[in-house]
Order: structure tokens, then C-alpha cells, then sequence
């Protein structure tokens, strides 16, 4: 199959491909500049953390440090990771490619993309950089190979050969989620910010718990603060301050309920600072203490890495270099994305521009807040939200979380920088949002976006290919799904009549979003009672799934729960889990009971996400 992709540059690099090979066979490539001309590049990654720094503002950050990195460099107002999780994002900055036009934008899948599209390091390494990573990796790329010099607990710039420039990333995980929490044994009243002067966000209610990781979320990032700013000071030490250029940026948003794991602000705006040493100033983009306002994303720094250190640009990378010689036109928006996360499967795409944000939730049918079992388990303020909801104690905006989501979301960040008012139905944004919703689509298109595939089905779609060259041949009607899937997620009931037909196609994608389509229409669903009745003998798992749980809502709970029996004794732990989240949501809604459920599940066993899943069931009060 044909490995190109409509959203590449043009550009002939023989130079860097030869190089890349030369260092993954273990020479030493000579650069085409020389060491003192390249400056040395050091990264400094925090974990789960938006913009909650002083130096963006908030009046409740204590910050010093990066505050200071901060008036020394430039700060990008509008950062992003197309992704609201670690390991998507982190594959996104890897790869120089969305993960999602991979394949590879489920957490923690490992799946295998083209052997040519090789890690960013690979390149520096090639030009003679040594490459350090300290120390996490958490790629969702099952052919990564061993792209650093060193990675691990002990990597360090200083191991590299005298007068040889580095490239060196330092990750902190102190603000991660599962630090968030007050310790066990620490009181409340010993945090710096006292929980009860947090100024929450309109969608989080007030409770103790809810306040009291605010205000350690907000100490957890002072530690940050500290640990970054011994990393700079050390590079002063080392005498390499002024031939270093420092960035600082987290991996995805915000560690608390509705931050990672969601795609708007909350979940995917970063801090971003820049600092350039004197010597390499003039690739500065503006002044020491300036904002930046341009849009950047996760999948443009590896393409600035390369330009910063006088690398040519692979040709198959989607990014754009916003600093460095090979500096592109700016871009309008970035694109996001998620899937899969942890257990839950949530398919959503977005734009966000300087001004706005649309939405479109693929999944409309699954609220936000679906039970995740690591944030239930580790974030006092996740069960405490959850706890207030079911108590019918939160206000419209605090419950829209656990609810069904809307189809479209359009947001001015300006005047609503919580994104609590949607205007997609105002009539004043009908052009804008008809202009955004044309723009989300055109990208989706040109990157043949692997998301409309459920993840069930990628190794027998691939073949002895990948999913990615599968994408990009003439099997993958990307235009036609696409459209299907808009309106299979629209609840419209116009769309019903698409709908059946698609029941009937050929394709076991186009026939999985027809059954999608009629699951979210649930009882108006009725005329496509005999085609989901026939799908449930389809020779796709998915399709059977999503079939099985539209029955539910006609009265067909009974042949629903004989399907989803069959799939959950398979070997699939993909199907397992899609028919596990059916059985979730069908008991919710009572088109099934639990003690049916639980029946079914007893005595059965399963593992990694299925398992979290069935316990959730079987524990169920």
C-alpha cells in the first residue's frame, strides 16, 4: 500500500534519511553543522498541569521559578496537546504525526506503524546530538525501538562526549494525578493555600474534599516550581546556560475532574515558555517577557526541534516548525482528538483557534464523566462530584459532566474561558460554527483519521500491513464515513433511513456507525428493529455490540444479552471490553437489569480493561 499522506510538506530529504539510517546502524554521522554552531535544547516536562503558573496569570500559583524562566523567554498563550492523556500526547510529540492518522490515539494500545517513521532522537542522534530522556516514555508505538542515547532515571546531558550538543528531557511527574490528593496523615490546614480561599471553576461544587485537592494540586505544582528551577540552575552550574535553549511545558492539562481525559481547555491548553541564550536570541519570535498568540500544538515540536537544531524536517511529519530556519507559516487552529482512555472508550475531535473552540463529540450518547476506575480511585474530588450528582445536589453546569453530551460545542474562550455556554444552537454563530464544523471536517479527511475504526478491529483490517497503510488505501472510504458518522451522531431522526441502508453495506465500519447511529436515537430507532435483529449475527464484533445495545432500548433485552455473551467469551480483549461498556450503560438506563448483568459476568474472567469494567459491575451498589 501507498505510505504518503495528504497532509505532508513536500520535501526531499535525503540528507536526514541517510543520517537517521547511519545512526540506527551505529555510526557516527557527521553533521552538516558544525557543534558550535547548534545549540544545546533542554526540555523540562511536568505532568497533568494547564496553565496554573503565575506567570499565566493565576493569583493562586506560586510559581517562582518559572515565573523568572518566564520574563527571560517567551510564553505561548494558545499551547496545546492534541491529546487530553500522557500516553497519546507523548506518542503525538514522539512520532511528529497525530496519533490518531497512526492509529495509535487509544491509551496505552501499542500498535505498530511504518518502520520509516522513526522517532524524533533518531534524527538528532543522526546529526550528532546526544539524546537523553529522564525518564518516562509511555508511547502507544509498538516498534518505537530504542530511540535515546539514555533513558532512565540516570540520564543526563553530562554523560554525552566533550563539546558534543545535547538534546535532554527532563520529565516531573510531581504534579501527575495520582499526587493530587492530600497525603495520607496530612492535615488540611498545613497546605499553603487554605481550601477554603480556592476559587473553583462554575463546574465543580464546593465540597471539602473538592477544595482540599485544589489547594494540594496547587502545592503539588510549588514542588513542580522547585524542581524545575534546580534544573535550570544546574545548566547555569554546568556553565551551559548560555548555549541552551530551555523549554518548559506539561504533557496535557489539568490532573483534577474535567481536566485530562477531556478535550477542552481544561484538558489539552499547556503552559508553554521558551528561553533562548544570547547567541541564538534573533530566533526568538518576540521579546524576553512577551507573549506569543499564534496556535502551536504537541505535533509542531518535533518539526521546531529539528529546524532549532539544523535538522531537515522528515517529509511525512504533519507538524509545522514554529521557531528555528525552517520556521512555517503560523497556524489558524490546532486539531485535537481522544479515544479510548484507560477503560472508556469517547470519541471526540475539535478546532480550537485563538478565539473559539467547536466540538464534535462522536460519542454524544456517553457523558464525560463515565467511570473511569484510576481517577475514581486515586481523586477524593472525583467520587465527591460524583457523590453530589447522584445526590441531586449540583447545579445545571455541575451536572452536565455526568450527562449525555451534545452533539456540537462551540465556545468563545474569551468570554467564557470555562467553556459552560454553548453556542451551537445560537443562531448570532450559525456562520462560524458552519465555517468550523467545515474546517474540523476537511482535517479529519486529509488525515484519514484512524478514529472511525473501532480498535477491535485494526489487526484484521491491517492484515500483514498497518493500520496507518490501511488507512491510506482505497479499502478506508474515509469521505463516506465521516459524513455517516456526523449524521449517525446527530440524533436526528431524518438520518434514520441512512441509517438502515447502512446496516446493510458491505464495509463493517460503515455498518458499525449505522448501528451507532441507531443506539443513540434509542427508542426512535423503532423502524430499524429487524436490521438490528440481523446484524446481531454480523461477522464484526463491534457491529454485534453496538446493535445489541440499540436493541435494548426496543425491547429486546433478552437476544441484546445472548449477543453480548457470545462476544464476552471470545479472546478479543477489545470486544470484550466494548460489549462490557454496553452492559454498563444498558443496566444504567434499564433496558437490561444489573442482576442479569451480574449473572452473566459471574464466574468469568478477565483481564487489564475488561476486568476494571466487570468489577465496576460486580461492585455496584
Amino acid at each position: 500500500m501507498k505510505l504518503s499522506s495528504p497532509t505532508s510538506r513536500s520535501r526531499s530529504l535525503p540528507l536526514a534519511w541517510s543520517l537517521s539510517l547511519l545512526a540506527c546502524c551505529g555510526f557516527e554521522a557527521s553533521s552538516p553543522v558544525e557543534a558550535a554552531d547548534r545549540p544545546n535544547i533542554l526540555w523540562i516536562t511536568s505532568e497533568d498541569n494547564s496553565p496554573y503558573l503565575g506567570c499565566y496569570g493565576d493569583p493562586l500559583a506560586r510559581s517562582p521559578n518559572l515565573d523568572r524562566l518566564a520574563s527571560q523567554g517567551v510564553r505561548y498563550r494558545n499551547a496545546f496537546a492534541n491529546a487530553p492523556v500522557c500516553s497519546t500526547a507523548r506518542t503525538t510529540l514522539i512520532t511528529g504525526m497525530y496519533a490518531c492518522s497512526l492509529g495509535v490515539h487509544n491509551h496505552r494500545s501499542r500498535v505498530r506503524i511504518p518502520d520509516a517513521f522513526r522517532p524524533y532522537p533518531e534524527h538528532l542522534r543522526a546529526a550528532g546530538y546526544y539524546c537523553t530522556n529522564n525518564a518516562k516514555t509511555d508511547y502507544n508505538v509498538a516498534n518505537a525501538g530504542k530511540p535515546w542515547d539514555e533513558s532512565s532515571a540516570r540520564a543526563h546531558y553530562r554523560n554525552r562526549r566533550p563539546g558534543q550538543p545535547f538534546f535532554a528531557v527532563f520529565n516531573l511527574t510531581t504534579s501527575h494525578e495520582s499526587q493530587v490528593a492530600p497525603r495520607e496523615g496530612v492535615d488540611v490546614e498545613t497546605l499553603r493555600l487554605p481550601p477554603g480561599e480556592v476559587v473553583l471553576p462554575p463546574y465543580h461544587p464546593g465540597t471539602p474534599a473538592i477544595r482540599a485537592d485544589w489547594a494540594n494540586y496547587y502545592d503539588r505544582i510549588t514542588a513542580m516550581d522547585r524542581q524545575a528551577g534546580a534544573l535550570i540552575e544546574e545548566l547555569g552550574k554546568e556553565g551551559l546556560a548560555d548555549r541552551t535553549i530551555v523549554f518548559y511545558y506539561s504533557d496535557h492539562g489539568g490532573a483534577l475532574p474535567r481536566g485530562k481525559r477531556n478535550i477542552h481547555d481544561s484538558g489539552t491548553r499547556v503552559p508553554l515558555i521558551v528561553r533562548f541564550p544570547q547567541g541564538w536570541e534573533h530566533l526568538a519570535p518576540a521579546r524576553p517577557g512577551d507573549w506569543v498568540e499564534q496556535p502551536v500544538s504537541f505535533v509542531d515540536f518535533p518539526a521546531t526541534l529539528l529546524s532549532l537544531a539544523g535538522v531537515p524536517i522528515p517529509a511525512h511529519y504533519q507538524g509545522r516548525a514554529f521557531l528555528g530556519e525552517q520556521k512555517a507559516a503560523p497556524r489558524e487552529h490546532v486539531f485535537l482528538f481522544r479515544g479510548r482512555m484507560d477503560e472508556r472508550y469517547d470519541t471526540v475531535r475539535a478546532i480550537r483557534d485563538e478565539r473559539f473552540r467547536f466540538v464534535r463529540n462522536y460519542s454524544p450518547h456517553r457523558p464525560w464523566g463515565q467511570h473511569y476506575s484510576y481517577p475514581f480511585d486515586v481523586l477524593p474530588s472525583m467520587r465527591s462530584w460524583h457523590e453530589e450528582y447522584g445526590a441531586g445536589r449540583c447545579d445545571p453546569v455541575q451536572a452536565r459532566y455526568w450527562q449525555p453530551k451534545p452533539s456540537e460545542e462551540l465556545y468563545e474562550i474569551a468570554s467564557d474561558p470555562f467553556e459552560i455556554r454553548n453556542l451551537a444552537d445560537d443562531p448570532r454563530h450559525a456562520s462560524r460554527l458552519a465555517e468550523m464544523r467545515r474546517t474540523l471536517r476537511d482535517e479529519m479527511v486529509a488525515l484519514r483519521d484512524i478514529g472511525f475504526i473501532p480498535e477491535a478491529m485494526f489487526d484484521r483490517l491491517a492484515g500483514d500491513g498497518t493500520i496507518y497503510d490501511y488507512a491510506r488505501s482505497d479499502a478506508y472510504p474515509i469521505d463516506r464515513i465521516v459524513e455517516l458518522a456526523d449524521e449517525a451522531t446527530s440524533r436526528d431522526p431524518a438520518a434514520l433511513d441512512h441509517l438502515i441502508a447502512a446496516l446493510d453495506d458491505p464495509h463493517p465500519v460503515v455498518r458499525y456507525w449505522g448501528a451507532v447511529g441507531c443506539l443513540v436515537l434509542e427508542g426512535r430507532a423503532a423502524p430499524a428493529r429487524a436490521k438490528l435483529l440481523a446484524r446481531l449475527g454480523d461477522e464484526w464484533a463491534d457491529v454485534r455490540v453496538a446493535a445489541a445495545e440499540a436493541l435494548g432500548y426496543l425491547g429486546e433485552g433478552d437476544a441484546a444479552l445472548d449477543t453480548l455473551a457470545t462476544v464476552l467469551g471470545g479472546s478479543n480483549v477489545y470486544e470484550q471490553l466494548v460489549a462490557l461498556t454496553s452492559l454498563d450503560f444498558m443496566q444504567a438506563a434499564g433496558t437490561v437489569p444489573l442482576e442479569r448483568v451480574r449473572t452473566l459476568l459471574k464466574g468469568r474472567t478477565f483481564t487489564d480493561n475488561p476486568a476494571r469494567i466487570a468489577d465496576y459491575l460486580l461492585n455496584l451498589e
